[in-house]
């Protein structure tokens, strides 16, 4: 029998995803340098309630609280030995919530970056750090999580760590990369490269895309950017930022309303995304909207970069230079020696956004 995930894709034109971890969790309670993995122990009730709230703005997959969930992560909250136990728990509480829906919804369990430099940059080898991500797939594979969920990372070695780790225990695997730098990762990585770094995986995963970033503008023009080097039957992921985030009094709000929310959804679609979700800033609100734009939606030719710049804000310099490009942009021998570390083995530097997830 078919997962889940693969099931819904084959009947369905588009499913969409659900939006920020951290920027609900802070709504509901969690202050800054808490960790929100721990929630799932202490506040279980109200992670359940973060789960329901999305799954009732019409979420088709949604995200365990476990972003953070590598014991590289859990060890800034002395709870490094703690890992199977947070991840598991995590995955129980979606897990619930997803049968107690009268339609099929996807638990996604969450994999983000270590926030550790792989070898020859750091300390952390290919080995450990796949170790770590088996380690953290183990936990929500018995928790109930239908596929495994790697999110925001920048680097070449990381990636490929993550998806040899998390794919060790038998669940479909998706991943997307933060194109944050000037239409790049952090570590150097373009969109159009990663439909072939994701072919060089044995097994590949069943989507790829874009998540977090600057805004949804330039998560548009990466999405488009990754069309160049698709393959036939591959799966586009588009989870952008809720707009800029800005400084409001005491707290950072992000600029996306609803509506525009709404835009970026129905121009990922034209743009050739299939899974559709918001990530910052990205409220049920704007879930909401997200699932009445894509529901009226007929999908159109993706529009050019003036067009999405006008609807949805600028981009960067690097991203237009992509767009406008014919070069596919294939990453040849010796070039993930520039994006992040050595082909097989190799570094990034990670960062966690706040209100990733």
């Amino acid at each position: 029998m078919a997962d889940i995930l693969s099931r819904l894709l084959a009947e369905r034109d588009w499913l969409l995803a659900d939006g920020a971890t951290g920027t609900n969790l802070f709504a509901l309670g969690l202050q800054h340098g808490d960790s929100p993995e721990l929630w799932n122990l202490a506040h279980p009730d109200r992670v359940r309630q973060h789960y329901r709230s999305f799954i009732d703005a019409g979420s088709d997959i949604f995200l365990t609280n476990t972003f953070g969930g590598t014991r590289h992560r859990l060890k800034l909250h002395g709870a490094e030995d703690r890992v199977h136990e947070i991840n598991k728990r995590a995955a129980e509480l979606a897990r619930a919530e997803a049968d107690a829906t009268d339609r099929p919804v996807v638990v996604a369990g969450s994999m983000g970056p270590t926030g550790e430099l792989f070898q020859p940059l750091g300390a952390l080898s290919f080995e450990d750090g796949k170790a770590a991500f088996a380690e953290q797939a183990a936990g929500l594979a018995e928790g109930g999580a239908d596929v495994l969920w790697i999110e925001t990372l920048s680097a070449v070695d990381e990636l490929q760590a993550a998806v040899a780790g998390a794919s060790t225990v038998g669940l479909p695997v998706t991943c997307t990369l933060s194109f944050d730098t000037n239409g790049r990762t952090m570590m150097g990585v373009m969109p159009s490269q990663l439909g072939q770094l994701v072919h060089e995986m044995a097994p590949p995963p069943v989507a790829y895309g874009g998540n977090c970033g600057v805004g949804a503008s330039e998560l548009i023009v990466a999405l488009q950017n990754m069309n160049k080097a698709r393959q036939a039957g591959d799966i586009l992921i588009a989870k952008s930022n809720c707009g800029i985030p800005e400084w409001v009094g005491d707290r950072i709000e992000y600029s996306g309303t609803p509506e525009l929310m709404a835009d970026y959804a129905r121009i990922a679609r034209d743009s050739g995304a299939r899974i559709i979700g918001g990530c910052c800033g990205t409220t049920p609100d704007h879930v909401r909207a997200m699932r009445d734009a894509l529901e009226a939606h007929t999908p159109g030719t993706p529009p050019e970069v003036d067009d999405v710049v006008a609807r949805l804000g600028e981009i960067s310099y690097g991203a237009k230079e992509q767009a406008e490009s014919e070069d596919a942009g294939e990453m040849p021998a010796g070039e993930a020696a520039r994006a992040g570390g050595r082909r097989r083995r190799g570094g990034r530097a990670a960062r966690r956004e706040e209100s990733d997830g």
